[in-house]
């Protein structure tokens, strides 16, 4: 409840909106991946989908329920029964559900979106509410575009969905049109106009159109707010979300302003931020905050020196406080599975026994070609695992590959695939020797494919890097992404093809149920 707590709730909806970022969709063995992580964590709730969108959202929602145990789950839900119901459907194997309800409020959304008066939205608000109620004890209520509505309307609507009985009441800036000291004000009225304020647990959900999503956030925590929503690494629609690690750790190193902290254990940010990064494509900016590659790098003679005497000359934080230490624990050809098995838990990761002796032979594999195993290198090894483990046996298989390219040939590949159990040979040429790896491919599976994007960049460094390669393949209406590393480019570019073809031939499978 708003009694002047100073602990901050951090809810977690990076499973939710941070997934509805283009590009950034998880299946559902990383999406239990990620709620695992965000559990050591110690957020306080992670918002894991949203039931009524899809079949694969309530079974996210649904699988994340029952994975995690000591934190609150919630399902996203508007104000209408059937999204209620499946909301609390997928719920029901969580210890601790909560629903989450929505509904806009803003004068632009009433009258363009929703075409209802005032009155109809307070109605359909407090029936929302009083419908999730019946279902869950624990329910959230958010009057979308917050920022944008009218205050006096805003104070009613509050106060009629705690009357209903929401027990938190998240106020979003949903377009990112809030600036700080706006924000903190609408939150100071509604703690000073709400009657019933101290009902319910206030909450904010910022987005970060101008940059602004911490900031505001911040500025809300400061007039009264005890909960934000966010995500990690800020991801989420258009700019993005407050970003998860920015917002605890600004709290946590300036408590001489905020007087509050969160109960997020900050030494797993790190394993956190790469993780999320890791399953979805989004590589974190090298200046990010926190958590960027630079965050705790030191280039210029003065800082250096600087350093040198004494730390907090130029470092209001310690790395080691968000787990990014410095030290790096080597791994090579000579090491066994406990060594191996206890690297992989300090990173956060969690394999079972089948995908785990996978992942150690495929390491056993890489140190015949490396002289030293960092710790990138094992989570690209593990994201590769988690990226080919969701849809079982696959439907096509690579077996074998050859390429002849030079200055003045023809790029061309020979290729050999396992499609449904048989043994297939084609051969093609292409643009490159990419390109004619995938027109073999195409030949071979009968597919008519588009290479939509194409990424690739070197897992660490020196000569004997790994590349990763991420991929987005487009077939009539279908679009997946695939992702491979190797040492070998050439190798990780048909592996990250095959990965989104099979993803796509499963969908088409199971559409006409062959």
């Amino acid at each position: 409840m708003s009694d002047g707590s100073n602990k901050v709730k951090i809810f977690d909806t990076t499973l939710r909106d941070g997934e509805q970022a283009p590009g950034c969709s998880m299946t559902i063995d990383e999406k239990i991946h990620v709620a695992r992580q965000l559990e050591r964590l110690g957020v306080d709730a992670m918002e894991a989908g949203f039931p009524i969108a899809s079949k694969g959202d309530f079974d996210g929602v649904r699988e994340v329920a029952g994975a995690v145990g000591d934190v609150t789950v919630a399902a996203l839900a508007r104000c209408v029964t059937n999204d209620i119901e499946r909301a609390a459907a997928a719920l029901e194997p969580a210890a601790r559900p909560r629903i989450h309800v929505f509904l806009a409020t803003s004068e632009v959304h009433r009258r363009h979106k929703l075409k209802k008066a005032r009155s109809e939205i307070l109605k359909l608000a407090q029936q929302g509410v009083t419908e999730a109620k019946g279902c869950c004890r624990d329910v959230e209520f958010s009057p979308e575009d917050a920022s944008r509505t009218e205050p006096d309307f805003l104070s009613d609507v509050v106060q009629a969905v705690i009357e209903a009985g929401a027990t938190t009441v998240n106020i979003p800036d949903t377009v990112g049109y809030a600036i700080p000291w706006h924000f903190g004000r609408l939150i100071s009225e509604l703690m000073q106009n709400v009657k019933n304020i101290n009902d319910a647990v206030i909450s904010v959900h910022c987005h970060n159109d101008l940059g602004l999503a911490v900031a505001n956030s911040l500025e809300a925590v400061r007039n009264g707010a005890r909960q934000v929503e966010c995500t990690v690494n800020g991801i989420g629609e258009r700019a993005g979300n407050c970003s998860l690690e920015e917002v605890v750790m600004a709290l946590r190193t300036r408590r001489d302003i905020f007087n509050a902290d969160t109960n997020v254990r900050a030494k797993q940010i790190m394993h956190a931020s790469r993780l999320v990064s890791n399953v979805t494509g989004m590589m974190v900016q090298r200046n990010k905050a926190v958590v960027g590659e630079n965050a705790f790098a030191h280039e210029a003679g003065i800082h250096q020196d600087g350093m040198i005497k004494e730390r907090s000359t130029y470092e209001i934080m310690a790395p080691e406080d968000v787990g990014a230490e410095k030290s790096r624990l080597v791994l090579g050809k000579h090491s066994g599975r406990h060594a191996f098995k206890k690297r992989m838990e300090e990173l956060g990761m969690e394999l079972d026994d089948r995908r785990f002796e996978h992942v150690f032979e495929e390491f056993k594999n890489l140190c015949d070609k490396k002289k030293q195993i960092f710790d990138e290198d094992i989570e690209a090894i593990v994201r590769e695992e988690l990226e080919t483990g969701d849809g079982g046996r696959p439907v096509v298989e690579l077996l074998n590959y050859h390429i002849s390219s030079g200055t003045g040939a023809v790029p061309t590949a020979t290729v050999e695939l396992n499609l449904r159990g048989e043994r297939i040979t084609d051969a093609a040429t292409g643009d490159g020797p990419i390109d004619a790896i995938y027109r073999t491919m195409d030949r071979i599976t009968g597919l008519e494919c588009a290479l939509s994007d194409y990424t690739i960049r070197a897992v660490t460094g020196g000569k004997d890097a790994m590349g990763e390669v991420t991929v987005r393949v487009e077939s009539g209406d279908n679009s997946e992404r695939g992702r491979a590393t190797s040492t070998d480019i050439v190798e990780a570019s048909a592996r990250a093809y095959l990965i989104a073809v099979n993803r796509i031939m499963r969908k088409i499978e199971d559409t006409h149920g062959d």
